[in-house]
């Protein structure tokens, strides 16, 4: 399936505020939206300090992390940072301190259960403009989904190697994240096929099939109405290095008194 361009609505003569509204509808309408980087290009158009050279050193970011240590299918396949926010209605940021990344297994039967302590994202990246016009431009979509008073936000980069046998972008299946909303962002696709997105119904009915494959192609998805997962990826060179390098930024909604300091 290509990724859609809403009928051509995202174009030079129109403004930010459009576009952010055409996807605030979409993932209303069918609780999720995918589309092609034309609209985060428009984004990062519209912030300073998201030029060229501060696009090209965040991609760049991916090439050094580390490999996921705590794999339920001992593959070592997978490599990732991570990093959290709060980020209020009105899209103010705040990076909070390093901690690790939890979910239940009722969410990831695979690696679920066990708090896991990532690398974190270095401050060039965490605290720069392309990460920060990112969070505002999911925050400014989510809130207007729901209006609550803020957002505890977990950013993942995700490099996922393609080795001989598949590497797994969700090892776990299709699955819910556990949160309100997640925003997906691909990097760079090199030397691979596959990785093809598909979103379930709560009960198991396929409803879209897309594959993110050009740099800054994006899918939204309202985490508590559909189910998501990635195919494998594999090498098309076997003799060359293949990878799908990929951002996740989830938003779980914070609605009462919360704990300050407390791992979520």
């Amino acid at each position: 399936m290509s990724l859609p361009t809403l009928d051509n609505r995202f174009d030079d003569r129109r403004t930010i505020d459009h576009t952010l509204r055409s996807v605030q509808e979409a993932v209303r309408a069918q609780s999720y939206f995918m589309a092609g980087g034309q609209i985060l290009k428009e984004v990062f158009q519209s912030v300073s300090g998201c030029g060229t050279i501060a696009l090209n050193d965040f991609c760049q970011s991916w090439n050094d992390m580390p490999v996921d240590t705590y794999m339920g299918d001992r593959g070592v396949y997978r490599r990732r940072r991570h990093a959290t926010y709060r980020v209020s209605n009105d899209h103010r940021i705040q990076k909070l301190p390093h901690r690790p990344h939890y979910q239940t297994v009722n969410y990831n039967h695979l690696n679920g259960g066990v708090e896991r302590h990532f690398d974190p994202i270095p401050d060039t990246v965490a605290d720069g403009a392309v990460l920060r016009a990112l969070l505002h431009f999911a925050s400014s979509v989510f809130s207007a989904l729901d209006p609550v008073p803020s957002w505890y936000v977990e950013v993942h980069q995700f490099r996922i190697e393609a080795v001989e046998h598949g590497g797994k972008p969700t090892p776990e299946g299709a699955h819910r994240d556990g949160v309100s909303f997640v925003l997906m962002v691909l990097i760079d696709r090199h030397n691979v096929t596959g990785g093809e997105t598909t979103v379930y119904s709560l009960s198991g009915v396929p409803l879209a099939d897309f594959t993110l494959q050009k740099r800054f192609d994006i899918a939204l998805v309202n985490d508590e109405k559909v189910v998501h997962g990635v195919s494998p990826v594999f090498p098309t060179d076997g003799n060359n290095v293949a990878y799908r390098d990929v951002l996740v930024i989830t938003f779980r909604a914070e609605r009462g008194v919360r704990e300050e300091g407390a791992c979520p």
